[in-house]
């Protein structure tokens, strides 16, 4: 009876143990079939072949629009205004009078430094054409009396003295002879210097004060009708009137502008960079700015690279000059300017969106491999043109580059090229619609 009941519990127990494995047993093969079915993951990226083409490299920068010339024109004289002959925003020419100034006392004053004037120069043809030669020949003549006198005297004592030694005359006849002979010696010989005195001397201070007599009477009345015309206001250049602050009536505060002329034909684009990217550039180097306000760059041609570095920033200043005849760009407008740098003819270039950078700086693109699987490719870089990079090394025209969907993508994924999520099929490149062409 004992035997008989253990008997049954083995069986029982045998029997437990049964169900409670039939569970496992059914679990591992649909484990086993689930993981031999299960689907390859892939990732859908857009990619495509290198270009071959030119690339430039664009240096942007911020400028504001500045005028090809200005003046800002302050008056001499301090009077106040009699007439404006412009308003702001006329075109004016070279030379053109834009405003005159009350001046009537210096209209008097200049007339007075005339009349001064004329008579100088009177007196100054008197003196050179009369004055002077008449003593000259005045001069001359009492010489030429002098000596004739001279000259007879001396006649009239040798004769005497041949009729004194003959006994014909007295003594005294020949002593009054000779007495005369010595005033006739002495009267020559003042003639004579007087003459020498003023051919060296004399006429030529005459001359000289004559002449500075004029000058400064000349130089008097110049000075008045340069007093006189700063009351005149003209345009030193071609422009346009941008400023007028006053009205007719009115006095300009000393040293204040009472017009400001622009020249707006043309705008420079003032901006500084970096002396590394300023050694790329020269003169005559295009460049285009982008105006707010205007969809399409302005193109523009760098005209002044400063040859000397700003102290304060350490950066050099670049103009760009700006055709703006139509006068659709003011000056003052902060803008974009976009300048091209280094230019390669032949260069192999991928879109920007394909350069992947390493924290320390290294970088690198992701290829679609002949495995269907990403791959990753050290390259180095060259110089960037807004959506393009050039690529120096590490690339060949048929490597398939991944353009779209690389970021955090591990090397060994299997991708497939497609279109981007949401996006059009249509606007892939040829390369993403075929995959790879290996």
């Amino acid at each position: 009876m004992k035997q008989t009941r253990s008997a049954a519990w083995m069986r029982a127990r045998r029997w437990s143990r049964m169900v409670c494995c039939a569970p496992l047993l059914c679990l591992l093969p649909a484990a086993a079939c689930k993981k031999e079915t299960a689907p390859e993951v892939q990732v859908t990226v857009q990619a495509e072949h290198p270009e071959q083409g030119e690339i430039a490299e664009h240096i942007t920068a911020d400028a504001v629009l500045a005028p090809l010339a200005q003046a800002a024109i302050v008056p001499k004289v301090t009077a106040p205004v009699k007439k404006f002959y412009v308003q702001r925003g006329s075109r004016v020419k070279q030379g053109e009078l834009l405003a005159t100034l009350e001046n009537s006392d210096l209209a008097a004053a200049a007339k007075d430094n005339k009349g001064s004037y004329d008579s100088a120069k009177a007196a100054f043809a008197t003196a050179t054409k009369a004055q002077v030669p008449e003593d000259m020949q005045k001069a001359e003549l009492d010489e030429a009396q002098a000596k004739a006198n001279l000259d007879l005297n001396q006649t009239i004592v040798k004769s005497r003295k041949q009729l004194f030694a003959q006994g014909a005359i007295p003594g005294r006849d020949l002593d009054t002879a000779e007495a005369a002979l010595v005033q006739a010696q002495a009267a020559f010989d003042s003639a004579s210097k007087h003459l020498g005195s003023m051919q060296s001397v004399s006429r030529e201070a005459a001359l000289n004060s004559a002449q500075g007599q004029l000058t400064s009477a000349q130089g008097k009345y110049e000075g008045a009708e340069a007093q006189l015309s700063y009351t005149e206001i003209h345009s030193p250049i071609d422009g346009v009137v941008t400023d007028r602050p006053l009205f007719a009536g009115e006095t300009p505060a000393p040293g204040a502008p009472l017009l400001i002329v622009m020249d707006t034909s043309s705008l420079l684009a003032k901006t500084h960079i970096a002396q590394s990217l300023a050694q790329q550039m020269k003169v005559g180097d295009e460049a285009t700015v982008q105006v707010p306000g205007i969809d399409d760059p302005v193109p523009a041609k760098v005209s002044l690279i400063s040859p000397a570095l700003d102290p304060g920033s350490t950066t050099v200043e670049v103009w760009l000059k700006i055709d703006n005849r139509n006068g659709a760009l003011k000056v003052g407008t902060p803008v974009k300017a976009s300048i091209t740098g280094t230019s390669i003819a032949k260069a192999m270039k991928v879109p920007l969106s394909a350069i992947l950078t390493a924290r320390d700086g290294r970088t690198s693109v992701m290829v679609v491999g002949v495995d269907g699987a990403a791959h990753r490719k050290p390259v180095k870089v060259g110089i960037e043109d807004g959506g393009d990079a050039q690529i120096e090394s590490g690339l060949s025209a048929s490597d398939l580059v991944i353009t779209g969907g690389a970021y955090a993508l591990e090397d060994g994924t299997k991708v497939k090229v497609g279109p981007a999520e949401g996006g059009d099929e249509d606007d892939q490149p040829a390369a993403a619609k075929g995959g790879s062409d290996e």
